[in-house]
């Protein structure tokens, strides 16, 4: 289980870090990421990182969807060091999660997060 401070759980907030945030997809997995920087009234408030999945009826049964997701959550529990603080992670399976093992997913997420954790390069 992810910690209650890491959880992605508001409607709104996976809105939004779908809509607005950085995608990259790799294999079996989409990963969108938002850097945000709440600031306070005198000094930039640091919140832990939060992550949330989406893994939708195209993956499979309840069965197949809930096992997906039990090994998300314990891959993205393993990486929160990596991600800065104020940061939120929505992880969408593709249909192929669901015969994937955990090392396929755990390796597409490091290459999502590889991606999207790196400055993206302005072209002049």
């Amino acid at each position: 289980m992810l910690a209650q401070p890491n959880r992605l759980r508001r409607r709104t907030d996976f809105v939004r870090v779908t809509r607005t945030g950085r995608r990259s997809t790799r294999g079996c997995l989409v990963a969108y990421l938002e850097l945000a920087g709440v600031t306070g009234s005198t000094a930039t408030v640091a919140l832990p990182p939060k992550v949330g999945f989406v893994v939708g009826k195209t993956v499979g049964g309840a069965v197949a969807r809930n096992a997906v997701t039990r090994r998300l959550r314990a891959l993205a529990r393993e990486r929160l060091d990596r991600l800065p603080s104020g940061t939120f992670l929505v992880v969408r399976a593709l249909p192929a999660a669901a015969s994937a093992d955990i090392g396929r997913l755990g390796a597409d997420l490091d290459a999502c997060l590889d991606r999207l954790l790196t400055p993206a390069v302005v072209a002049p």
